[in-house]
């Protein structure tokens, strides 16, 4: 059966964005997990914590991305590029487990944003270590922002699009 997650950034606008595109899946009968990073407590990675212990909450994470069919990875631009939070658990993936792979390659992935602008340094750095760690990345992504409402019919297109991946 397949499986989403859907992975927040922030506990405000992407939250909501993030929480729109469930409900697109939920009238479609899809399996979604959703979650939102900020509710979790997650320390800096570093070789020396992950010396010390792998955190609850990334093998939390970990089983929720392996379990997966897709994800869609909800984020703002921060300072031209990823947000501090969401750089920290892929750093954080990528260590847990006997193979990262399982975590992120083969898996079909949507990126959507709702930045104060258009969010392209985001999405265009976000899919190159999206596509380096194996995931296929769809070209088009969910924008948001001051100029650009959710636009449902839109992200159904892009939704669908991922399903047909599958």
């Amino acid at each position: 059966m397949k499986k989403i997650l859907i992975i927040s950034a922030t506990s405000r606008n992407n939250l909501i964005l993030a929480k729109n595109i469930k409900s697109l899946f939920d009238d479609i009968n899809i399996n979604t997990d959703l979650i939102n990073l900020e509710e979790y407590n997650i320390p800096l990675y570093t070789p020396i914590e992950e010396k010390k212990s792998i955190p609850n909450e990334i093998e939390s994470i970990h089983k929720k991305f392996v379990e997966a069919s897709a994800f869609i990875i909800c984020a703002p631009e921060y300072n031209g590029s990823l947000p501090p939070i969401l750089s920290n658990v892929i750093s954080w993936l990528s260590v847990v487990g006997h193979d990262w792979r399982y975590v992120f390659n083969g898996k079909v992935g949507l990126m959507a944003t709702h930045s104060g602008g258009g969010g392209n340094n985001l999405l265009q750095s976000l899919r190159i270590q999206l596509n380096h760690l194996g995931v296929v990345v769809l070209a088009r992504s969910i924008v948001v922002n001051k100029k650009i409402e959710f636009d449902p019919q839109s992200a159904k297109e892009k939704i669908n699009k991922l399903l047909d991946l599958l």
